[in-house]
């Protein structure tokens, strides 16, 4: 068993480590340099994990899978995903990038963790006390699930009409279809990626451009740096 995983606060990296941990796997970020078409083909088991964002699966991961997905072909498939609300189907909607019975889901949990979306009125502030009763459960949730897969208990949280349903009202304006791994025009998703804003006053510096792991940030000249400048 390998766990991979991406996360963007810590959230969903908190319950990998821990997980992999307790079982005494390995555990990667997609964001790590490995070959993991090599890495996946080798386990008999993959464990995917991933903060949900509407109801669905966060663009950098569905790049991944869509990627890798020669490699997951016959895999055991567990799916753990991170929420501070509400997701619906947000683990089963990692199994819309996989051709039909491409892959064995034999565990599907989610685990709500603090909110980090902090400039939304709706989704406040967790106090302290809350983050500790959050991280708490989802370390007795760990165990449990750890439990059921030592015994081969097969669980799917979010595969019912139900929780299908009530992600499809959340992620078709999030994301649109969880089939694709691109964001469809208009979609919240789509419109994210061409409104980040930077408050503040910029002295040119370039340091946020020499520094950013995915060359994604431009200041003045918009051109993706070809090269980044790490200091003497």
């Amino acid at each position: 068993m390998i766990v991979i995983y991406f996360s963007g606060t810590g959230n969903t990296k908190y319950i990998a480590g821990l997980f992999s941990r307790r079982m005494g796997v390995e555990c990667l970020s997609i964001e790590d340099d490995a070959d993991f078409s090599a890495l996946i083909a080798g386990y008999d088991t993959v464990v995917v994990c991933y903060p949900i964002y509407g109801s669905r699966v966060p663009l950098i991961m569905r790049e991944f899978v869509s990627e890798h997905t020669a490699a997951f072909a016959g895999k055991k498939l567990a799916v753990f995903v991170t929420q501070a609300t509400f997701s619906g189907d947000g683990a089963r909607a990692l199994c819309d990038l996989f051709p039909e019975n491409h892959v064995d889901v034999i565990y599907a949990e989610h685990f709500y963790m603090p909110n980090n979306v902090c400039n939304f009125k709706l989704l406040r502030k967790n106090s302290d006390r809350n983050i500790r009763e959050r991280l708490k459960r989802a370390e007795k949730r760990v165990d449990a699930v750890c439990r059921d897969i030592d015994a081969g208990i097969v669980k799917k949280k979010g595969f019912s009409a139900l929780s299908r349903s009530l992600g499809k009202i959340q992620g078709g304006p999030w994301q649109g279809s969880s089939k694709n791994a691109f964001a469809e025009e208009g979609s919240m998703e789509y419109r994210a990626k061409h409104c980040v804003k930077v408050d503040g006053d910029c002295t040119v510096c370039y340091r946020c451009v020499n520094k950013c792991p995915q060359k994604a940030i431009t200041v003045f000249f918009h051109d993706k740096p070809k090269w980044q400048y790490k200091g003497v």
